[in-house]
């Protein structure tokens, strides 16, 4: 299997202790490609230096719980972090709109949002969107921003079938799947999976958050993602060859080879 962690912060320091290792148990259970998500200016600049160092790929990007302390000139600012880093970022983001924790005051969010889509446009690079408890102010966004031949995913979507089938037949979106497909509790989404098929997904782990079943309560790591592709494989009847071929080959196309 050649497996796609599409979304995950292993150069964050819950894995200072065990990244190579870490990354070797990926490796061996077949994934092999990472994708290290920035979330703020500090730990975009630390995505990209690790993944330089590890052979991975890596995305820039403020999260919107960080939208507060976003610099007033964005581009700018990404302008030179991708000046003085070690490789390219694959994508822009995490970025998008987060009303359960509002962390950073909702105006600022959606600013913030607007600024790494027009960013993106302009350096032709995809975008990696997080979206919780927003959905109705981040699809007003996306209408007045977003349009092809701009990509992008829809990371950690947790959402229903309605929400998949809008961001997809819409925008053209990928969904990104991690461990919650996993869970007893899940079956919305499960249901969303079915819904718009194995075309228009992606996997991920987030880790080291959201660990799927049989790892839940643990660190989450990229050698987990093996379980989500299986779940997801069980969900539409298909094999699990099948559903890792796929699921990456929509991820090599959307981040590029």
């Amino acid at each position: 299997m050649r497996m796609f962690d599409t979304h995950a912060h292993v150069h964050g320091e819950s894995f200072d202790a065990d990244r190579e290792a870490m990354l070797a148990r990926a490796a061996e259970a077949g994934v092999r490609r990472i994708q290290t998500v920035g979330t703020d200016l500090a730990d975009s600049a630390l995505a990209l230096e690790v993944a330089a160092r590890y052979g991975l790929d890596a995305a820039i990007g403020i999260h919107p719980h960080e939208a507060k302390d976003a610099p007033a000139d964005l581009a700018a600012a990404f302008d030179a972090l991708r000046a003085g880093a070690p490789l390219a970022p694959r994508a822009i983001g995490e970025t998008g709109l987060d009303y359960y924790y509002d962390h950073s005051p909702r105006d600022a969010q959606r600013r913030v949002l607007v600024e790494h889509l027009r960013y993106a446009r302009a350096a032709g690079l995809p975008l990696i969107f997080h979206q919780r408890d927003a959905f109705e102010d981040f699809t007003a966004v996306l209408r007045s921003e977003f349009a092809p031949p701009m990509r992008g995913v829809v990371h950690c979507f947790t959402g229903d079938a309605a929400q998949a089938r809008l961001l997809v037949d819409e925008f053209g979106l990928l969904l990104g799947i991690g461990g919650v497909v996993t869970f007893k509790t899940a079956e919305g989404l499960r249901e969303a999976v079915r819904e718009v098929g194995l075309e228009h997904i992606v996997l991920e782990t987030d880790c080291p958050y959201l660990a799927p079943v049989p790892f839940r309560g643990k660190r989450n790591e990229p050698a987990f993602v093996a379980a989500t592709a299986a779940r997801v494989a069980e969900i539409l009847g298909i094999g699990l060859d099948e559903a890792v071929a796929r699921t990456t080959g929509n991820a090599v196309t959307l981040f590029a080879e």
